[in-house]
Formats: C-alpha cells, sequence, structure tokens
C-alpha cells in the first residue's frame, strides 16, 4: 500500500511539474524574443514587464470559437490535440531528476528505448490533425512532419545509442550512475547530433518547415483554433522540456553537479534544461529556415554519419578503457 502511495504521489509531481514547466518555458519565450528582436508588445500585459502575457494569450485562446471543418473527420481532428500532446507527459515520467529512488515517476529498465519509442508517436498527432482536417495544405503539412520524424529520428537513436554503450546500460538513472565528467570532450559531437535531431522533430526553428508560421498556413495546424490550436502550442513547449531534459540527463550529467558539488541533486538537473531551452529559444530568435532539400541533406550527410563516428569513436574508448 505504501509502494503504491508513493508511485502515485511522483506520478501527482510529475503531472504538475508538467502542467507548469511547459507554461515557463512558453512565457520565457515571449520575453527572450522580445528583448532580442526590440518588440515591446509581450512587455505591457500586466504591468511589470509583463508578467501577464501567458495570461493574457491563455484568455484569447478561450475565448476563440472552438470550430470544426464541415467535411472533417471529427472524431480524429478532436484527438489529434491529446495524442500530440500525451507522449511528452508519458516520457516526463520516465526521466530521472535526482540520485535518489524517488526523483523519477515510474522506473523504467529499457529508459532510452521507452523515451525514444514514446516521443515518435507525437508526430501522429500531426498526421492525424491534417488527415483529418480535410484540407490539403493541412495534409501536406503532416506529410512534411512524418518525411521530418523519418529523417531525424535515426542520428537521434545512433546518438542515444553511444552514451549507453558507455554507460554499458540502457537505463536512464544506470547512465547517470555511470557517469564521468571526463566523458564530456568524446561525447560532445553525440550530444550535438542528439539536439539537433531532436529539434528537427520538434519542429522548431530552423526546422520548421512543415509549420511555416511566418506563411498564410500553419501547416497540419491550421485548421484548428482555440483551446484545441493552444494544446499544440502546449505540446511544442512540453516536448522542448522533453528533449531537454534528455539532453542533460544523456550527456551532461543530470544531477551530477561540477567539481564535486553534487549536493544540490536535482536543482542542476533543471539549470541544466534551462540553460538549453534558452538556447531553443535564442535559436529561434537567430537563424532563418533551411529549405526542405537543405533538412534532409542535413540528416542524411551530416548528422547520420557524425552519429556512426561518435559510436565507432565510443567503442575504442571502451576498448582502450573498459
Amino acid at each position: 500500500m505504501n509502494d503504491a502511495l508513493d508511485v502515485a504521489l511522483r506520478l501527482l509531481v510529475v503531472f504538475g511539474v508538467f502542467l507548469v514547466l511547459p507554461l515557463v518555458v512558453g512565457q520565457t519565450e515571449h520575453k527572450v524574443m522580445a528583448h532580442m528582436q526590440g518588440r515591446l508588445g509581450p512587455m505591457y500585459a500586466g504591468g511589470f514587464h509583463g508578467w501577464a502575457q501567458l495570461v493574457a494569450d491563455g484568455v484569447k485562446f478561450a475565448q476563440k470559437e472552438d470550430v470544426v471543418p464541415a467535411n472533417a473527420d471529427r472524431r480524429i481532428f478532436q484527438l489529434a490535440p491529446a495524442v500530440a500532446l500525451l507522449p511528452y507527459l508519458l516520457v516526463l515520467v520516465a526521466i530521472p531528476v535526482g540520485p535518489s529512488e524517488g526523483a523519477v515517476g515510474v522506473l523504467v529498465d529499457a529508459g532510452i528505448f521507452f523515451v525514444l519509442a514514446v516521443m515518435g508517436i507525437g508526430v501522429l498527432g500531426s498526421l492525424m490533425a491534417g488527415w483529418a482536417s480535410a484540407n490539403k495544405f493541412s495534409l501536406l503539412g503532416g506529410l512534411r512532419t512524418a518525411a521530418q520524424l523519418l529523417a531525424y529520428e535515426l542520428p537521434m537513436l545512433l546518438a542515444a545509442a553511444s552514451v549507453a554503450m558507455a554507460a554499458g546500460t540502457v537505463s536512464l538513472p544506470g547512465i547517470l550512475n555511470a557517469f564521468e565528467w571526463w566523458w564530456l570532450p568524446w561525447q560532445i559531437v553525440g550530444a550535438l547530433v542528439f539536439f539537433v535531431a531532436g529539434l528537427a522533430e520538434l519542429q522548431r526553428p530552423p526546422f520548421d518547415m512543415p509549420i511555416a508560421d511566418s506563411e498564410i498556413i500553419f501547416g497540419a495546424y491550421t485548421e484548428y483554433t482555440g483551446l484545441r490550436f493552444a494544446l499544440f502550442l502546449l505540446a511544442e513547449y512540453a516536448g522542448i522540456v522533453v528533449l531537454c531534459g534528455l539532453t542533460t540527463v544523456l550527456f551532461l550529467g543530470g544531477w551530477h553537479g561540477p567539481f564535486g558539488a553534487e549536493g544540490l541533486g536535482w536543482v542542476w538537473t533543471l539549470l541544466k534544461t534551462a540553460v538549453l531551452a534558452f538556447i531553443v529559444i535564442w535559436l529561434r530568435v537567430s537563424y532563418p529556415r533551411l529549405r526542405e532539400d537543405q533538412l534532409q541533406r542535413l540528416a542524411w550527410t551530416t548528422l547520420v554519419p557524425l552519429a556512426l563516428a561518435q559510436i565507432a569513436l565510443t567503442g575504442i574508448v571502451k576498448v582502450v578503457n573498459p
């Protein structure tokens, strides 16, 4: 009974984090972009530094009419936002944030396989949205999302595999327990490949071709309004939290602090995740969108070879220093 209660409490905490952190990332993106681009609009809502901007956005979405196209497949159309959002909640459950057993929602032995498999499910939400909208532009956006996922799933898996080889386990807590700081120099290529591939899977700039939010349409989500559209945006910010958290756990030591400062535990995980989230936002402001051919070329001719080279290097290091 106590074990069941403990698991229930941990899952409740994870759910609370899932509701809060994506909103914090969204609010931060408003502010960071406003500063970097000299935009004053997001600095006014609520008075001091525009603290209520996120609240204003939520009220705006809630007030909009929930429109379903007449020719749409209504059930699939309405289900798609949940399919896009829920996989990130499942991944967050398996990410350890501290050294104790209670610092992870549910302990999954094959943690890497679980989180990467579940993250791939999110693309079904875009496919469902594009197909069910009865809009050819939405369908094209959904198909572009699928093509992008196929291109970048492979380098992401290969980069994660190099860490599993180094640690000798596919368990996320096991990887953290085996982590050594001297891994950083020779795992940096794998970290970059994993992070860039994750950005492409999330369709974040400069990999936002399926969405193309500066044009007239919004990819697979063109026909969505109100709170259903807000759920897709929430899924994007939840994906940022999950990607940055996984990068922290796999490549940056998670709760391990520098110079032997291990006492802060989960605070180190949050700090590293926050820095990576800032980088995600900075990339959106700083770099233009790639063309579709550039995106595919980057995946197959650059990231995949780099990931394979990282695996080879990991194998050599393991032989020399088993």
